[in-house]
């Protein structure tokens, strides 16, 4: 039986390749590139699912969706968050809050932040009060600057069932 309140902190990166959109959060968004992955490289849910875990004392990503399975080979990143969330119910947390920030040069994401905010409260099974985006350009420094990766950072809070 879980007590009282845990944090995770989540981070994720994918490089950029020749494409049509980007997924980030659970939304599609058109774009000249897309993110490159072995799932299908939702950086943002990525990030979220490692701060679940390690909020959860859960090991990370790559333990519970080895890029070695083909199984997940293109898989929908929105399917490992719900077996995420489902384990953690068993184990008596639930997510008190999430807060996450977007680094991207381009596709500029203010437009759509409150789509994934929305996007996310439901794949997380919270309101989206509870879900926080910010977005934030690499200001054309360093790889995101220069468009060759995007990057996601997430806190988790988790707190007790009973």
């Amino acid at each position: 039986m879980s007590s009282g309140v845990r944090i995770g902190i989540g981070h994720d990166r994918h490089r950029l390749g020749i494409g049509e959109s980007i997924r980030v959060g659970g939304v599609t968004i058109p774009h000249d590139r897309t993110l490159l992955g072995h799932s299908d490289a939702d950086v943002l849910l990525h990030a979220i699912i490692d701060a679940i875990l390690g909020a959860a004392a859960l090991g990370d990503i790559g333990e519970h969706f080895p890029d070695t399975e083909p199984e997940n080979a293109g898989r929908n990143s929105g399917e490992m968050l719900g077996l995420v969330l489902k384990r953690i119910d068993e184990l008596g947390w639930r997510i008190l809050n999430v807060d996450c920030t977007v680094f991207a040069e381009r596709p500029r994401l203010a437009a759509y932040k409150q789509d994934i905010r929305a996007s996310l409260a439901g794949l997380l099974g919270i309101n989206s009060d509870q879900v926080n985006i910010k977005a934030k350009t690499g200001e054309q420094v360093g790889p995101v600057g220069r468009e060759e990766i995007i990057e996601a950072d997430c806190v988790v809070l988790l707190g007790a069932t009973s």
